[in-house]
């Protein structure tokens, strides 16, 4: 055989080479693919099914929904800052996530942060940039306390992180009700004598968060630049630090982090003080961007629906931020549906709806791997026993 003809045959062949790895990757992910699309239309479908148990068209409901999120730039503005206490709260669940701990306070957290970012606003005097940034510092602060409540509990009594920090959320939902409605605290000032509502006085506009923008056009709060900041800050380091490397060696392997010379009480006790700071942080960012005042459920579930974005994103930081949109054009559009008739509510049942069809792939990935494991066991097993008699 000639050198031509060799030569034409590896030119030939190299394409073949190079091409098959990229069609073997395609058709590996294309179940995945296939899967996402069942997954998402059985979840459409319900949410439709659901809109129309109302007696509203779903379509009337979608055409609501976009024009109360997306269909001027004010209403995309609107959804920025409803994605941005969710987003905040994400890349703090993040971080608790990495370091192998469940963080689910996320609610009481937020709520506990709103209340102490409150108290400052009204209480601590001086220029209103400056009693911002103290409110939005003290709302940190106070998540990060509410948060160590929960480590302590793990790490000296040995309480799971779900339940401590879960129980937390109830306890927080008591202590600003409580705050709201004692007269020597943030109760809302009036004439003596009057019976006044269980909400604080509205701050003062010096405290409240600049706004970018001006209506009619696209116009957001400052809250929104600092999720995201936040957000890219959190994807550097826990990808490119050392801090980073040991938060995914303690999430990965205790033992291995432990005999690296890791301490599992420090490292992962400042991972869930940082997530609550997040969590706080987050609170703040709606009081100060948004309500202006605190009222009993300030957060809107804002705690719930920033977990489930760290959830929806597989917590990645990165891909938390489109998540978050999505989740803040659904709160933003959630006010027109009920101008449709369609029960608020409903927004959040749909939301939790395609949320278990995000959710769902990965896990059926997983439970397939356990049964084709489980099958090939018992055809080991099947197969000695054979070998055997």
């Amino acid at each position: 055989m000639s050198d031509t003809t060799v030569l034409a045959e590896e030119r030939t062949a190299a394409p073949r080479s190079h091409a098959s790895p990229h069609l073997r990757l395609w058709l590996k992910g294309y179940p995945t693919l296939l899967t996402y699309l069942a997954s998402l239309s059985v979840a459409l479908g319900i949410s439709a099914s659901l809109v129309m148990m109302t007696g509203v068209s779903p379509w009337a409901a979608v055409v609501a929904l976009y024009e109360g999120s997306l269909s001027t730039p004010a209403s995309v503005g609107l959804a920025l800052d409803k994605a941005a206490p969710l987003l905040i709260v994400a890349a703090g669940t993040v971080i608790a996530a990495r370091a192998g701990l469940f963080n689910i306070g996320q609610e009481g957290q937020l709520t506990v942060g709103a209340t102490a970012a409150c108290a400052v606003a009204i209480f601590v005097p001086g220029p209103g940039p400056l009693v911002l940034v103290l409110s939005l510092i003290g709302g940190a602060l106070a998540g990060a306390a509410w948060a160590g409540i929960a480590a302590l509990l793990f790490y000296k009594a040995g309480v799971p992180i779900v339940i401590g920090t879960l129980l937390l959320v109830f306890i927080a939902v008591q202590v600003v009700f409580f705050a709201v409605t004692q007269p020597w605290l943030l109760q809302e000032s009036g004439p003596e004598g009057d019976v006044m509502s269980p909400q604080s006085d509205l701050l003062r506009t010096e405290v409240w968060l600049p706004h970018i923008g001006e209506y009619p056009g696209l116009n957001f709060t400052s809250g929104v630049l600092i999720a995201l900041a936040l957000t890219v800050i959190v994807a550097v380091l826990l990808r490119h630090s050392v801090w980073g490397f040991k938060m995914k060696m303690l999430g990965m392997n205790k033992l291995a982090a432990r005999r690296a010379g890791i301490s599992a009480a420090v490292l992962g006790g400042t991972a869930l003080l940082w997530s609550g700071a997040f969590a706080g942080l987050g609170g703040a960012v709606l009081l100060t961007g948004g309500n202006h005042r605190l009222q009993p459920g300030i957060s809107e579930n804002g705690g719930w629906d920033g977990l489930l974005v760290a959830l929806v994103a597989r917590e990645n930081p990165v891909l938390a931020i489109p998540v978050a949109f999505f989740f803040g054009i659904l709160r933003a559009g959630g006010g027109f549906l009920a101008s449709t008739g369609v029960p608020r509510y409903l927004v959040d049942v749909v939301t939790a709806v395609l949320v278990l069809a995000v959710a769902f792939p990965p896990a059926f990935r997983i439970l397939r791997r356990e049964w084709r494991a489980r099958a090939a066991a018992r055809a080991l097993a099947v197969e000695g026993k054979g070998m055997a008699a």
